[in-house]
């Protein structure tokens, strides 16, 4: 698989189908997007314009959305736009050889009239192009994406918005609000709301009309949003559009000729109050102390600064800013039924009397209907047809009824669709239960799958299943609508504890609409059923939330199907009150992001695995495994990848319990002895228990869930297949149907002999997704099959989840052959990360005198005091301890989470004597200290290179003493060295 191999199947799939189109007189039709495969399938699936807002946008009868054309090699975009005519060109960063700035100034020499918008996906970019200077003059604008699709609305509303204010103003007295920021992060957050809302309340009012003219010039005439950056562009589209400007929002510290102003959007509400002194403004500044100039000048004031700002933002807007049913028909015209949906179309479709069905087809209504809500080839698959080509008026209904069925099914393969009757009936396709964007696991679910079905990988291993368990998603506007409908205040809740929380939200009610469809799927499974979160930020390149949030497994089998309904909703509704708690809260506000930003999407899926002695539901086997390794051992490179294995549910694998790691590139090397294999095997596995009929989620994530000793008879039936005979004798394992003996869990089965193409599989899906993604990737997955004689029958890959992985390209070296042992600090040469690090003065570390590993839980308490502590003084840290940070078995280390360490720059796991334990590979925690950039060393003390100078630590000032941990400060600061493709790392002393 090669970058052109993965174009094709990618231009196949045809992500970007075609929608509904608005009716302005000049829109935007064709759009270039500019991007790496990944990035353009997520604005493409997860940013459905118009429709993503407003859910069933179709009844104001609009036509299609903006048409994408993407385009993943710079070489192809020139010929490209020779070739055809485009409206607006998006570039995003990451585009291969050229630079944005340079592709969006060749372009422009060629194109000048050409709309161009430079989309980021990173806030660490708004620091990098500020200080690009002329090299952005080519760009007509620039946005920053944090995953709401509403944005993408934004950015193609305010471009067509520019182009058609000219002529709306002065021919169709169409309204006008200036938006005047200079802030990248800021417009591109509430831009959206301006849009939704405006939009929403036009609605309103097209809700009153009853002439359909009307509606559609209702429509048209939405007020346009007109966006300055700076004060003298503020005062030019304010003199043009002076008498038409209903309202003005504005930031106070604006560039005026040039020069930054802290006065400048004060200076430009003067001016505007000489010429209209009740127009509705509203000034925005992080500086509370102009609340008193905006006063003075009659304006609302918004701190930047409010933990309710867009909430805000929102309400003065909405204070300021003032397709039909199919009918059938007999042959009179006279109406006998009608069809409001393409389900019930079908279904009526079967049972309308003859002379109505002729009726129809002779008219060719059928396929217009279609086409107008966008079902383009359905419709042209029948439009040509004549009742005369048909025997009789049954074969011609039954011709109707199979094109539109097979159309329908095979169009939606591999896709996202709305929610119909035939839910989770069909495989292939993910349903979508309420509008709004899929959250960050949502797109990787739907992008994955996508490539799937177009690749049709399954076929490339026929005796292995390969798919996604049925997938329906929760789209984030249900979450909205949670939250505005139960009346949470988002600001008062994060006061109460986290039960208090969930007990808050559980009380909630979901929308009826919701409710009605999760019934419906309850009635379509009568198998256990997953509810996973999928956060807006979650699972993002820059800063994933892997292990943040929550999930709950449910037995879904009590005999009442409202009492399963019930569990449900409440499963619902508990993850969308996970990022009010304080782990993800503080996680939050970490990484420098609001909690507003965070919106929540719920991933509903069928469980894969097996029923097992009619109490238990679990897979065989589950797992983890990327593409990169950041412990490579023995022959084995980065690039080679490692999976981890675990019987039962994963959550073994993803808590970073005991499980079984190798790299599936090189599946027959070890990656411990076969003594350490014994000692580390898996003990414990996790299965649903289905006893457990009637249970109250917030009492967590196990009120489901068992872990289960594994016993002789599970390794010797179960699991049999997985395991290998243990000769204590000669330290070795054997294999084969009639070794006999204590059994330990190797999978030498799968992985050695192929029983299953495990290692293939995962090396093809790591391999397309980091192609497709543009970076590393990890993927979850889980495995079933039946075992009948000892030999494996109908296995099945399920594929979970896949999400990227922030790998650094840069590269330090760190020769140790020439460093001095008195110069450092520490030397570790199983070191993850990759740079030169300066600022660090602090280093907290474990009394190793006085560690007893029955005692973690009590240092947690103690570390988070220490970080808490030095957070507020905004400083960063060296963790130094024995065994694994942030393992969820507290008698293998400390066990953290990342919000109560989240100031430390470097962890450190060290061994001592009496205390050796594996390095952490925990999924979620360790792939979260990956995407922030945390150095994580592994330095064990009778490892050659690897040392620590325990002497020096202690001879320095002690900030902080507590029973188990020192606190240190530094005079000067520290160097710190971390060379990724070595593995190897140094802590200079100052």
């Amino acid at each position: 698989m090669n970058l052109e191999d993965l174009k094709y199947y990618y231009n196949k799939f045809k992500f970007g189908d075609d929608n509904f189109h608005n009716l302005m007189q000049s829109r935007i039709r064709e759009i270039l997007l500019i991007s790496n495969i990944y990035d353009a399938y997520v604005l493409e699936r997860d940013g459905r314009l118009s429709e993503q807002i407003y859910g069933e946008y179709r009844q104001l009868d609009l036509s299609t959305a903006p048409r994408i054309t993407s385009v993943t090699s710079t070489d192809e975009i020139i010929p490209m736009l020779q070739e055809r005519e485009f409206d607006l060109v998006i570039i995003m960063m990451r585009i291969g050889n050229i630079s944005p700035f340079d592709l969006s100034e060749r372009i422009k020499e060629k194109y000048p009239h050409l709309p161009i918008l430079l989309l980021l996906n990173k806030l660490s970019y708004i620091e990098f192009i500020q200080n690009s200077g002329e090299r952005l003059r080519y760009f007509d604008d620039i946005f920053l994406w944090r995953g709401d699709a509403k944005l993408f609305v934004a950015m193609i509303k305010s471009v067509e918005d520019k182009i058609n204010a000219s002529y709306d103003t002065r021919y169709g007295h169409v309204r006008v609000v200036l938006v005047i920021e200079s802030n990248i992060g800021y417009y591109s957050l509430f831009l959206p709301i301006f849009y939704a809302e405006s939009m929403r309340l036009t609605q309103e009012l097209i809700e009153s009309e009853m002439a359909e003219a009307n509606k559609r010039l209702r429509m048209r005439a939405r007020p346009k949003i007109l966006m300055a950056h700076d004060y003298d562009q503020a005062i030019e589209i304010y003199e043009k559009y002076r008498e038409y400007i209903i309202c003005v929002v504005t930031n106070v510290n604006l560039r005026v000729e040039g020069e930054w102003s802290i006065t400048g959007g004060v200076r430009l509400i003067r001016e505007i109050r000489e010429h209209n002194s009740d127009l509705p403004i509203l000034i925005q500044s992080a500086d509370p102390a102009n609340k008193i100039e905006a006063r003075k000048l009659n304006a609302e004031f918004l701190d930047k600064n409010s933990k309710k700002l867009l909430t805000d933002i929102k309400q003065f807007v909405i204070n300021n800013l003032g397709f039909g049913d199919f009918v059938f028909r007999n042959s009179k015209g006279e109406e006998i039924e009608r069809a409001r949906s393409m389900y019930h179309f079908e279904k009526k479709l079967a049972v309308i009397p003859k002379e109505s069905l002729l009726y129809h087809a002779d008219r060719n209504h059928f396929s217009a209907w279609l086409m107008a809500h966008g079902e383009i080839k359905i419709a042209q698959s029948i439009r040509y047809i004549l009742a005369s080509d048909f025997l009789n008026v049954e074969e011609l209904r039954k011709f109707l009824i199979n094109t539109i069925a097979a159309v329908r099914k095979q169009k939606n393969r591999g896709k996202v669709v709305k929610f119909d009757q035939s839910v989770f009936t069909e495989e292939d396709k993910i349903i979508q239960l309420a509008e709004g964007s899929l959250g960050g696991k949502g797109r990787g679910l739907s992008f994955l799958n996508a490539l799937l079905v177009t690749m049709s990988l399954d076929k490339e291993y026929q005796d292995v299943k390969i798919k996604l368990p049925k997938t329906a998603i929760i789209g984030t506007n249900e979450f909205d609508y949670f939250i505005e409908a139960n009346k949470i205040d988002t600001e008062k809740i994060t006061e109460l504890t986290d039960k208090q929380i969930e007990q808050r939200f559980d009380s909630g009610d979901l929308s009826d609409d919701l409710k009605e469809k999760l019934k419906i799927l309850l009635t379509r499974t009568n198998k256990p059923l997953a509810v996973r979160s999928s956060g807006l930020l979650e699972d993002s390149q820059s800063q994933p939330f892997a292990g943040i949030y929550k999930t709950f497994m449910l037995p879904n089998n009590h005999e009442n199907i409202e009492q399963r309904l019930e569990q449900l909703t409440s499963a619902v509704k508990i993850v969308f009150s996970t990022p009010f708690q304080s782990k993800p809260r503080k996680y939050i506000e970490s990484i420098n992001n609001k909690i507003e930003e965070e919106k929540m999407a719920v991933i509903i899926q069928e469980m894969c695995g097996s029923f097992h002695n009619e109490r238990y539901f679990f897979p065989i086997f589950s797992g983890a495994s990327q593409s990169y390794n950041f412990y490579p051992t023995s022959s084995i490179k980065h690039e080679d990848g490692i999976a981890a294995l675990a019987l039962g549910l994963g959550k073994s694998v993803v808590d970073g319990e005991r499980s079984f790691r190798y790299s599936p590139r090189h599946s027959r090397i070890d990656l411990l002895e076969p003594a350490s294999m014994v000692e580390n095997n898996q003990r414990e596995y996790y299965a649903i228990d289905l006893s457990r009929k009637s249970f109250n989620l917030v009492n967590g994530e196990m009120a489901t869930l068992e872990k289960l000793r594994l016993n002789k008879e599970l390794l010797e039936n179960t699991f049999r297949n997985l395991t290998s005979v243990w000769d204590y004798e000669h330290f070795t394992f054997i294999d084969g149907e009639f070794a006999k003996g204590p059994r330990v869990i190797t999978f030498r089965n799968i992985i050695h002999f192929s029983e299953i193409p495990l290692s293939d599989i995962l090396l093809r899906i790591l391999d397309v997704g980091e192609i497709g993604l543009g970076v590393p990737v990890e993927i979850e997955f889980a495995v079933d099959y039946d075992l009948k004689d000892k030999k494996v029958f109908n296995p099945v890959f399920y594929i979970l989840q896949i999400r990227p992985l922030s790998v650094t390209k840069e590269h330090t070296e760190v020769n140790i052959e020439k460093l001095e042992k008195e110069e450092l600090v520490l030397i570790s040469s199983n070191a993850m990360g990759n740079g030169i690090i300066k600022n660090i003065k602090n280093i907290v570390f474990v009394d190793q005198d006085k560690f007893d590993n029955r005692k973690t839980l009590k240092m947690v308490a103690e570390i988070e005091d220490i970080n808490r502590k030095l957070k507020s003084q905004g400083s960063e840290y060296i963790l130094i301890g024995p065994g694994r940070w942030g393992s969820s078995d507290r008698f293998l280390g400390v066990p953290v989470n990342w919000a109560q360490i989240d100031q430390a720059r470097i962890i450190i796991e060290t061994s001592m004597d009496e205390f050796m334990v594996e390095a952490s590979q925990g999924s979620h925690f360790f792939h979260n200290l990956v995407a922030m950039n945390v150095g994580y060393f592994t330095v064990s003390h009778n490892k050659g290179i690897d040392f620590i100078d325990w002497d020096w630590l202690k001879s320095n000032k002690v900030i902080t003493r507590t029973e188990n941990f020192f606190h240190i400060k530094t005079n000067e600061e520290m160097l710190i060295k971390i060379d990724g493709r070595s593995g190897k790392a140094a802590v200079f002393k100052p």
